[in-house]
């Protein structure tokens, strides 16, 4: 076993199902070597200071895995063996919480909450033998977490760094109704090109996920500095002292302006106020513009950009031809009002997809939880058909993803309309839209709350 906070050792990063190309290119970056790409995982090496830098900056990351041993096991009773050997002692404060989770693939466990509790009694055998008493144990993430992956007859077993999932950022506190996973929006945002120095628009914003992810993008933040808490404050030798001299370096890399705008609308009042709430937690409140109105009327600035749409999927039964209208609205809105723009369509239901009725440039896949979806690009060309700016793209991640085969400008008085920026600090202030200039949403945009009042549902809701 290595000593933890001394030695090299394999990192392992899991993420969602698409996501490893754009997960890979952050690694890279930050100058740590890619040793193996899977499905869902990326590994490296380093220290444990270089999972804590992991932990601190990686956008599309889910967990920042730390390896302790690896041996063979063809029984619960080798995996035991194998682990309370383990030098726990150094890892784990006797005194304190830890909790043990796992991924198993193997023929001798039909139950891996099983796999679980050997690993979790192999540790309290061992420090209750040396200091006659033990740490509490369970399934919250909060405090120290041992990770066990074991495959047919190998294991490993990792100190989890993260603790709970990156993609908890800790900003989205009204999350309203089927959001979009933080980590999945930056790397959705980064198959586009995004860097901060052009326009994005996010009609459909719901909780403002896109928005605010942007947002972080644009300023280079690193998403870590909004979390309280990982894992690795839990183990034994955790310097603060060295962790505080980390988020100061890191902070040093942001730029306190971005040259681009932002601009995020959505139907629902609630949404946009929810929004709003959100981004002023996130620390990106005054680089965000939102509004409340229907996505056809979003003001589309006459500069080169990003738009990107996230519509419902239409999963409920009934919901098919109703949508349908909506994404053919969606491609009229694109087609007419964004040109010169890349456009950008994230959904699950490829049948509503061809409602848009433009062609595709690329369709990109990726995972939404279990639901495999698409982001489909749609080149919307003003004059000749020129590439836009920013574009381009990393040859590494355009060879790991699919390819296909296949305006107005906001002047001061429209800018007035948006909804008031929400500060953290102030955190529920939403400008109203003057008396008699309101908008009437479709009866896709409403829905019925018990006594039979009527509100507007976001039309980012499935």
């Amino acid at each position: 076993m290595i000593e933890l906070w001394n030695d090299t050792s394999p990192i392992l990063v899991t993420c969602a199902r698409g996501i490893t190309p754009y997960l890979r290119e952050e690694i890279l970056a930050l100058g740590l070597p890619v040793r193996e790409v899977s499905e869902a995982a990326v590994e490296t090496a380093g220290a444990m200071t270089d999972a804590m830098r992991l932990n601190l900056v990686l956008r599309t990351g889910q967990r920042v895995l730390f390896l302790l041993h690896e041996g063979m096991a063809r029984s619960p009773g080798d995996l035991y063996a194998g682990a309370v050997d383990l030098p726990w002692e150094e890892v784990l404060h006797v005194d304190r919480y830890f909790c043990v989770t796992s991924a198993v693939d193997t023929p001798e466990i039909r139950d891996p909450r099983y796999a679980n509790v050997r690993v979790k009694d192999a540790v309290v055998d061992r420090l209750r033998g040396l200091f006659r008493r033990r740490p509490d144990s369970g399934s919250d993430r909060t405090g120290a977490v041992v990770h066990l992956y074991w495959q047919g007859d190998r294991y490993r077993i990792f100190a989890d760094s993260s603790g709970e999932p990156l993609s908890r950022r800790g900003y989205r506190k009204i999350p309203l109704t089927a959001p979009m996973q933080e980590t999945l929006a930056a790397a959705a945002l980064m198959a586009t090109g995004w860097t901060g120095e052009e326009t994005l628009i996010n009609p459909m914003c719901g909780s403002g996920t896109l928005a605010i992810e942007a947002a972080l993008i644009a300023r280079r933040r690193a998403p870590g500095l909004l979390r309280e808490n990982f894992g690795f404050f839990h183990l034994r030798g955790f310097d603060d002292e060295r962790w505080q001299s980390l988020r100061v370096r890191v902070r040093k890399e942001e730029r306190k302006e971005i040259p681009g705008r932002i601009i995020a609308t959505d139907i629902s009042p609630e949404a946009v106020r929810g929004a709003a709430i959100n981004a002023g937690r996130a620390k990106m409140g005054r680089h965000i513009q939102f509004r409340v109105c229907p996505f056809a009327a979003t003001p589309v600035p006459q500069s080169p950009g990003v738009v990107i749409m996230n519509p419902p999927y239409g999963l409920r039964l009934g919901e098919e031809e109703e949508l349908g209208r909506l994404y053919g609205e969606m491609g009229d809105f694109l087609k007419t009002k964004c040109g010169g723009y890349r456009g950008y369509i994230f959904t699950a239901n490829l049948e509503l997809a061809k409602k848009v009725g433009l062609r595709t440039a690329r369709r990109l896949i990726f995972f939404n939880g279990e639901l495999e979806s698409r982001l489909l690009e749609y080149p919307l060309y003003e004059g000749s058909k020129k590439q836009a700016p920013g574009a381009e793209e990393s040859a590494a991640v355009r060879e790991a993803v699919e390819e296909s085969n296949a305006a107005d400008a906001v002047t001061p008085a429209a800018a007035k309309s948006y909804a008031r920026i929400v500060r953290p600090s102030v955190p529920r202030m939403i400008r109203r839209r003057p008396a008699g200039n309101s908008l009437a949403p479709t009866s896709a945009g409403r829905t019925r709350e018990a006594g039979g009042k009527i509100r507007r549902r976001s039309q980012s809701e499935a």
